[in-house]
């Protein structure tokens, strides 16, 4: 559904030195500097599958999202989306794809949404039958019914976003692109949308791309990600194999009741473990995933332990050691 070979966006921005004499120097001698915002990047998203995008702000995620959705005509490469080249402009490719960015809004602000619904449905050109039971069917999964008849500035920020997903879905879209799509939300209205997105891919067997700062929906929604820096493609395969990459230990938590000294719980250790941290009563170690058993146990009969427990790194730290870990060539396959 979603083919890109050697995806390129680059950019020229103006430099000048700050003060008045540089201004006037600007107006007649321009200096511009190339920016990569993707730098030749390719990968492919097979029908109804959920990939996560991720990388730290900068890294070109929306840059390429625009691509994707022919906000932006790339500076080089091949682009195929749904059988289209997205910056053709297409009315049968805007039909089969939508875009939902969580700082952006698409509805109307002092009308109710179900206003913006019916805007919708003539822009696409949905037929009355598929529209009603599209909409009794949004209306169902996001628990709407209360809702859609309120003005939009009245709704809370999880009101208003699940009208927004059900105002960018009413058309059926095959590939659905979401750019930060629970930023804001707190966690019940985040596990909700996550419920929300996993229904509507199994109904309809949309291909989705997503970026989120948020790894719980990350590790909910999805198998595969795939993760860019400074505009190259770093990763493509899937998160258990990207942990065990990036993320080799587990964090080992202990809460001691008696006081013991570092060098001793260094020395149990017996170079199986890390001891990063320890103020007592609490310690904190890194631990090789096939020795936490091991060392657990060993810990565990020699300390006096009140708690212990065992942690997987968050996917953060696994991304920022994915980034860091960046080689010359750009993209690693898992």
């Amino acid at each position: 559904m979603i083919e890109v070979r050697k995806l390129s966006k680059w950019y020229q921005v103006h430099e000048r030195e700050p003060g008045f004499a540089a201004s006037l120097k600007s107006l007649f001698h321009r200096k511009f500097r190339t920016v990569k915002a993707v730098d030749e990047i390719s990968f492919h998203i097979p029908e109804g599958e959920i990939v996560a995008f991720l990388g730290p702000n900068g890294a070109g995620k929306t840059t390429t999202m625009k691509v994707l959705t022919g906000l932006l005509h790339p500076s080089h490469g091949e682009v195929n989306v749904g059988g289209f080249v997205p910056f053709q402009h297409k009315k049968e490719f805007k039909k089969q794809i939508s875009l939902v960015m969580g700082q952006k809004s698409q509805l109307i602000w002092d009308v109710p949404a179900a206003e913006t619904f019916l805007v919708n449905k003539v822009i696409y050109e949905i037929p009355d039958d598929v529209y009603e039971e599209t909409l009794g069917d949004l209306v169902g999964l996001l628990q709407l019914e209360e809702v859609i008849r309120k003005p939009v500035r009245q709704l809370s920020l999880g009101e208003r976003m699940k009208c927004e997903l059900a105002a960018a879905l009413l058309h059926r879209p095959r590939i659905v692109f979401l750019d930060e799509p629970t930023i804001g939300l707190d966690v019940n209205m985040q596990e909700v949308m996550r419920r929300f997105i996993q229904d509507y891919n199994r109904k309809y067997k949309a291909t989705i791309l997503l970026t989120s700062h948020y790894m719980a929906d990350v590790t909910a929604l999805c198998e595969r990600v795939l993760v860019i820096g400074k505009g190259r493609l770093l990763y493509d395969g899937a998160i258990a194999q990207l942990i065990d990459r990036y993320a080799p230990n587990k964090r080992i938590r202990l809460q001691l009741a008696g006081r013991t000294e570092a060098q001793a719980i260094t020395e149990l250790t017996d170079g199986m473990g890390t001891l990063v941290h320890y103020e007592f009563p609490y310690v904190d170690m890194d631990v090789p995933r096939e020795q936490v058993s091991e060392l657990s146990a060993r810990l565990l009969s020699t300390l006096n332990v009140l708690d212990l427990t065992i942690e997987d790194p968050s996917m953060e730290s696994v991304i920022a050691q994915a980034f860091e870990a960046k080689t010359e060539g750009g993209r690693e396959d898992a």
